[in-house]
Formats: structure tokens, sequence, C-alpha cells
């Protein structure tokens, strides 16, 4: 009989940079994803047959003529659907199969199940020539939704103080216009499902790549007419997601799900990146109006801003987004007067949904440009009116009511431009573009304050089971998923520190409905936050019953029993952690417990916008320096400083890894992910990566400097810990901006160029010679 291999004593440090549970793994491309899992006997295969129409009456479809194709073993419709035909998370409008309307080119209509994955993509191929459509006027834009009054929702209002009259009283004045596109959430494994019938037929296990499994278990439940406990879901890791799989993983789930029912076999869908990218949506686009008053210093006086979001055909997650943005537009800075006005425009294009950050970097970033236009104006150095325009003791209160604690803007801003040598640097600058008639350099920076929580309240709530076997190990389940941010390593090494054991002791299993039930969604930057705290809190139940058992062995009072180094000591006594389990166990101890977290003091009224939607806020800062070649308007980033607040870090080194990763993709969708529909058809013809341009290691700056603010939380998060999902991200607003600065090197002193967002090469030369 073989030994149990020996565990190492070392302990494990919260704040330690510990390496990725599966990183291991992920390099040696041995990380087993859905797609990689061993077939069922009997596996079929789905795919999808899309709408080749962007607006039209569905007529008939002849599914007929599919179901005579090579393979083929059925074709389902919406009439095959026993249950709900929704795959909407919140107004239940959008349907998983289309019934009698086609709201968007890629639109499922039907689903061709067949012996091999290649068999049913060729059969649903030949959707344009079965669905027979009477097209209709498509709305394409958002403008054009907006102007034609076409809305998924009820238009947002946020109020403070007297806009009107403040705007009519100021002694500058800014109005301006601006176009910010969209973002594909372009995660390295697609959508895919693996529905698998249980025995006796009335039950169903769905291996999904999901951020949001408890809410595929109701919807797939929904859709089948079951209740939910006749469904598992279960991911054990997912090749990234960024939002993209937090609700509209739903339609995949569902289409197996029915499948498999119908035909009582595993199914399988599995969609190419085309179609991903046609059928799903992606970050909302957003247009803006404004209206800006401000003094000769650059104070902002008041604001009246529109934001009218690019919602696609139905609601999605439309309306938290766009709380999320109006609760985001103040950014890090004190607003006494403003007006903001929030529009969800119904266009005919894939629905919009959520992508890391949701909503908050496209209201943080119209501020950004506002501010930037207002130092332009008048001639200041667009730092020097951020700071001054900060959030301050006695101007700390946001336009939705809740008061700024951590004022951390100006000394986290004094030490980056400090560190990065942004004063001799912009000096630097001018002088080269006083030398450079072709290239011209740029610099900027902006600050970021991000509100960490669900704006639901109800959503900030999280759960975990912790078990403790008799040879002193553990296993963890939470509600959370992982997706390659290190969500489990951080809960690991939670729980590790709770009981004093090195940290390969510790093992967090796959995410599964039937462990952890009602969970949130593993989004808004909440997955340590919540699920840390809810394995923190079941160790904690554990580690009492085992104190108090010690205590009696030992002789001494349990808040004298000390957990460390895998060792359990008092009373001047000690014994291993997996001896006392051993013996806990024989004397019917419980050694497994659950674990719950209910993030406290939140509240919001979503009729009103006031509230207190956030824990905490996550601040940072970043400086970027761009170069431009002015003759063809390509651009890269060749330096950026970043300062970022991540509170009192769990593991740095997961940390920094995804600052790094969530400043790139910030850049990215500000500078080369295009998105572009034909202008009648409605066909988005970038839905691949040779037409759709995601930053690869090249486009990394040769010079990228990160460092951690350092500040332990204020709030009592997990060890003082903060957030680090989202709000990096933003930090690639320092990019746009230093190619605008760098494109406003080519024309007058200044001039504001309408540089728009993506900054492309044409957009750039467009900039450049509007202001020549």
């Amino acid at each position: 009989m073989n030994k149990p291999e020996t565990l190492p004593v070392e302990q494990p440090v919260v704040g330690k940079s510990t390496p990725h549970e599966s990183a291991h793994l992920h390099v040696s491309g041995a990380a087993p994803y859905i797609d990689d899992l061993p077939e069922p006997a009997g596996t079929l295969h789905a795919a999808l047959g899309l709408s080749p129409i962007a607006h039209g009456k569905l007529l008939s479809v002849d599914l007929e003529r599919i179901r005579q194709m090579p393979g083929v073993v059925a074709v389902l419709s919406a009439a095959d659907i026993a249950g709900e035909n929704n795959c909407g998370p919140l107004l239940h409008d959008d349907p998983i199969l289309a019934v009698d309307e086609l709201r968007y080119v890629g639109q499922p209509v039907f689903a061709v199940i067949a012996t091999h994955r290649e068999l049913a993509r060729r059969a649903a191929g030949l959707a344009r020539q079965v669905i027979q459509a009477e097209p209709l006027p498509p709305l394409l834009t958002a403008l054009q939704a907006h102007a034609a009054g076409q809305y998924v929702l009820a238009p947002a209002h946020l109020t403070r103080g007297e806009p009107a009259e403040q705007l009519a009283s100021a002694p500058h004045r800014l109005q301006g216009n601006w176009s910010l596109g969209g973002q594909e959430q372009f995660y390295l494994e697609g959508q895919i499902s693996l529905a698998v019938p249980q025995e006796g037929g009335d039950a169903l296990l769905v291996h999904c790549s999901t951020q949001h499994p408890s809410e595929m278990q109701q919807l797939v439940a929904h859709c089948l007419g079951w209740h939910a406990h006749r469904v598992v879901v279960q991911c054990r890791r997912m090749g990234g997601g960024f939002g993209g799989k937090e609700s509209q993983s739903a339609l995949f789930a569902c289409v197996a799900s029915i499948a498999a029912l119908k035909l009582k076999k595993p199914v399988k869908l599995r969609v190419d990146r085309d179609d991903d990218f046609l059928v799903t949506g992606r970050r909302h686009g957003f247009d803006y109006r404004w209206d800006v008053g401000f003094d000769a210093d650059g104070r902002i006086l008041a604001v009246d801003i529109d934001l009218i979001a690019n919602a696609g055909h139905s609601a999605d997650l439309s309306a938290p987004v766009m709380a999320r943005a109006l609760c985001h537009f103040d950014n890090a800075y004190w607003l006494p007067h403003v007006a903001m006005h929030g529009y969800c425009a119904r266009t005919n294009t894939q629905s919009n949904t959520a992508f890391r950050g949701f909503g908050g970097p496209q209201g943080a970033i119209a501020i950004e440009m506002i501010l930037d236009g207002v130092a332009r104006r008048l001639g200041l150095d667009p730092a020097e009116v951020r700071q001054r325009n900060f959030y301050t003791a006695g101007q700390d209160m946001t336009p939705y009511g809740q008061r700024v604690e951590e004022l951390h803007a100006q000394p986290l801003t004094a030490q980056l431009l400090a560190s990065s040598r942004y004063a001799e640097r912009r000096a630097e600058i001018a002088a080269f573009n006083a030398a450079s008639p072709v290239l011209k350099k740029g610099l900027a920076f902006t600050p970021v304050k991000f509100g960490i929580s669900f704006n639901v309240a109800h959503l900030n709530q999280a759960g975990a089971l912790v078990h403790v076997y008799t040879d002193g190990s553990v296993l963890v389940n939470h509600g959370g998923t992982e997706m390659g941010q290190g969500l489990n390593t951080k809960v690991a090494q939670v729980v590790a520190h709770e009981l004093g054991l090195p940290l390969a002791s510790v093992r967090c299993s796959a995410t599964d409905t039937s462990k952890v039930a009602n969970t949130s969604a593993t989004a808004a930057s909440t997955g340590s936050d919540l699920n840390g705290k809810a394995a923190q809190d079941a160790a904690r139940k554990i580690k009492g019953r085992l104190a108090g058992f010690a205590a009696e062995r030992f002789g001494c009072a349990p808040e004298l029993i000390a957990f460390d180094g895998g060792q359990v000591s008092g009373g001047g006594q000690s014994l291993p952690f997996c001896d006392l389990v051993a013996a806990a166990y024989l004397k019917r101890i419980q050694l497994w417990s659950d674990g719950f977290y209910a993030t406290p003091g939140l509240h919001w009224d979503r009729s009103k916008l006031q509230g207190h939607p956030f824990y905490y806020y996550a601040w940072g800062g970043a400086v970027c320096e761009a170069l431009v070649d002015t003759l063809t308007g390509e651009s890269r980033i060749t330096r950026a400083d970043i300062l970022h607040d991540v509170g009192q870090s769990l593991n740095p080194a997961i940390d920094i890894g995804q600052i790094e990763g969530g400043f790139i993709q910030g850049m990215g969708w500000l500078t080369t992910e295009e998105l572009v529909w034909h202008p009648t058809t409605g066909l988005l013809t970038t839905h691949a990566p040779s037409t759709y341009k995601i930053p690869t290691a090249n486009d990394c700056p040769p010079e990228l400097h990160v460092e951690l603010f350092g500040v332990a939380n204020a709030s009592e998060t997990i060890h003082r810990s903060k957030a680090v999902g989202e709000p990096p991200l933003l930090l690639g607003f320092a990019a746009l901006l230093a190619i605008k600065d760098a494109c406003a090197a080519c024309g007058p002193e200044k001039c504001d160029p309408p540089l728009q967002a993506p900054a492309t090469a044409e957009a750039v030369l467009n900039a450049i010679d509007a202001i020549r």
C-alpha cells in the first residue's frame, strides 16, 4: 500500500506572490476546458441557423430541407421549446430561437443536431436559403434609434444641484459631441455547453463555460419547463470571460439542453469564432452630448450630459450597465452641479452585454474627455486641471449620494507624477515635437476611482463549503468561477491562512450548483471579496470547533490555541494539524462547514438613482507616452507608468498581472479594436481576428512600470484587500489621451483634436486634418 504524499509545512502567508493554481497546466496545454472533456458515448453536436437580415418578419423556415442533410439527426425551432422561449436575464425579452420577428443579422432561428460538428455546421449554413422573411427597415446605430425614440427601457436621469442655472452663469462654457466604440470580449475559449441527460431522463448535467452557473441553471430549467433542482451546472474553468459569459452563455446552454432532453443523448454546442461574433453582444458603444461650465482655473462648475448606449435588440444587462455608467461619470472629480441623462437605444444589432468595467469605463471616459477639452481651451496642463477637480474633504459627496471616504486621488497622483517624471518629460516631449515634423509624441495622465459592489444590493452575497479530511487536507467549493483571474488561488490562500496550513494542503474544486446554490455571477470585481469572505467564514467555524477540542486536550482556554505552520499549539503543547483532525473525527466533531457572506451597508434606490451602492472605491492612475506618425496615422504607446490601489494585496503577483492585463485591454478598446457594421445590411463585418484587432504582445509598451499603492483598505474586506478585476481597464484612458496629445502637436496652440475612439490610423489622420 502506497503511503500518502507528505505535504510541505512552510507557512503560506496571505499577501505572498504564490503562482496561479493552474499556471503549470495553462502553460503546458494540460488544463482541461469543456471541449477537452471526454465526450460521453453517443454525443451529438449542435449548430445554429442564423438570420440573414437585420430586421424583418419571419414568414417560414424550410426545416425539412435541413433534415435531409447528411448526418442530421434533428432540427429544432421555437416550437420545440417546452417552457419559456427566453434567454434574457432581466426583462425576458430575448428569445432563444426566433418566433415571428428577425431582429439582427446573426439571430439564431433554428438549431441543427448532427452526428458530427462539421455536419451540423454545414447544414446550419443553409439558413440563408431556407429562411423566408419580409424585410423591414433596420435601425443600426444608437443615434438613429435615439432620434426615433426607440429604447429597450425607460431613460434614466440623475441630477444634483442647479446645472441649468450654473451653466448659464459660468464664465467659460464648452459644448461637444463624441462617439465611443464597443468592444468584443474575445475570450480565447469560445461559447460552449455540453448537456448530459442523467439517470431516468428527468435531470440534466450541463457543463457550461459561464461566469454565472446559477443563472444558467435557472434559464435552462425555465426553457424546459422544469424546477431548478433537476438541472446541475458545472464549470471548472473558463478560457476567459470578461463579462461575455455572464448572461450570454445562456443561449448555448439552453439549446444544448433542449436538444439533449428531446433526443435523450448528450449534446454539445460549440460555436466557432465568426458565429460567436455574429450571435453574441459585447461592450456597449456610447454616444455623448455635453454642455460644461467652468472657471478660469479649469474647475468644473456644471455639466449637462446625454449618454446614449447602443443596447442592441434587447435589454440584456443594459439597465445596470447604464446605472454604473451614470455612477462613474464623476470618476475622481467633484461635480457640484450635474444633470446626466442615460438612454439605452434599441438597435437591430447583437444585444450588448457585460464587459469588464460594466458601463463604468463608458461613464468615466466622458468626464476625462471633457476635462482634456477644458484644459486645452484654457491652455493649461490637463494633469493640473484634473488635480484641481479632485474630490477633497468637504467636497466628497458623489452625485448619487455616497460619500467618498478614502480620498486617495491626490496622494496617489503626486506619487505617480513624481515617479514617472511627468513634468520633466512634458518639457522633453515639447522639445522633441518642435524638432520633429513627422513623428510627434504625446503624454497624458488619467486617474481612476471605481466603485466595488454590484449596483443591485441583493447580488452582493456568496456561499462556500470547506471540507477538512481526516488526513488534514482541505477541499473548498465556492460560488465563484475561475476564468484565469486567480480567484481559486486567492480563496485557497485565505483558507490555508485561516487554518494555519501550507497552500498545498488546500484545493478548490469546480463550481457546481449542487454544491453552493443561488450564487451571484463572478462579476463586478467582487469574486475575491465575496467568495473569500464566505470561505473564511466556513474555515473559521471549523477552526473554532477544533480550537475547542484542542483546548480540552491541552488544558487551556480556546482563545490560546494557535494554528500555524501546520501545527496546533496551546498551553505549552503542540500537535500536527492532521493528528488533531484525526482525533477530532474519532470524537465525532464536525470537520466540514458552510460559510456565507453578505456585503454590509449597501442600499440603492433604482428609481431615484440614489443610495450607497458601493462598499468602497479602488483607485489608480496611469501616465502614458505615445508616438504618432502623422503621415500614416499609425501610433503606439512607448511607455506606461501605473500606480494602482489594491489595498493590502492577497497576492501581489496575480494582482500586478491583472493590472497589466486590464490596462492592455483598455488600451486595445480605445486604439485598435474597431467594430464595423455594414451601413445597409447590418452585417457585422469585423467578425474575426483578421478584421478585429485585439492587442498582442507586440502592442505592449516597451516600458511598462506597474506599482501597487500599498495602503490597506479602510473597509473591512478580506484581509483589507481590494478588488482588481475591472478598475485597471480604465487606466487605458491615458493611452487614448496621449495619442490625442500627440495629435495636438500638429496644430496651433490651444487646439483640441476631435479624436474618436478607437483611435485607429484613420481616426488619428482625421483628427490631425481637422486641426491643421
